[in-house]
């Protein structure tokens, strides 16, 4: 049921606890499955890390999850949904980048139609450079 979600799904928040090491991890496993089953298309990803307003108990440091951010491509944004910090603007984002990945799908398709090349329209693509606001 979650590939067939995946299959189509038109972008994709990654959430981990900063007080769970395991969750963080587990993204990696979770891009692994986005990425074959959507056969490595490139596909819009935000991450949030999430229970920010949790410090004390922090196991994942913003650096780690800024790291896999540039790993993967994509935004970046600690959250905490008890405090409402950040969570509009994660899917303020995700959206964003939606919209961007279909205005960059519909550039290269009116090239394609018109016979020209479409290099150079990745640069498009809002979640290829990483917003990394806390």
């Amino acid at each position: 049921m979650r590939e067939q979600y995946m299959r189509g799904g038109e972008g994709f928040i990654l959430i981990y606890s900063i007080t769970e090491k395991r969750s963080y991890d587990e993204l990696y496993r979770f891009k692994e499955m986005i990425d074959r089953v959507r056969n490595y298309e490139s596909v819009p990803i935000v991450i949030a890390g999430n229970k920010s307003d949790l410090g004390q108990r922090r196991q994942v440091s913003t650096r780690e999850g800024e790291a896999m951010a540039k790993e993967f491509n994509c935004p970046f944004f600690e959250t905490s949904a008890a405090l409402r910090h950040n969570v509009e603007e994660v899917f303020f984002e995700i959206v964003r980048c939606i919209r961007s990945k279909e205005n960059e799908d519909y550039l290269a398709k009116k090239k394609a139609e018109r016979g020209e090349s479409g290099r150079g329209l990745s640069s498009l693509f809002c979640c290829s450079s990483s917003a990394t606001p806390s």
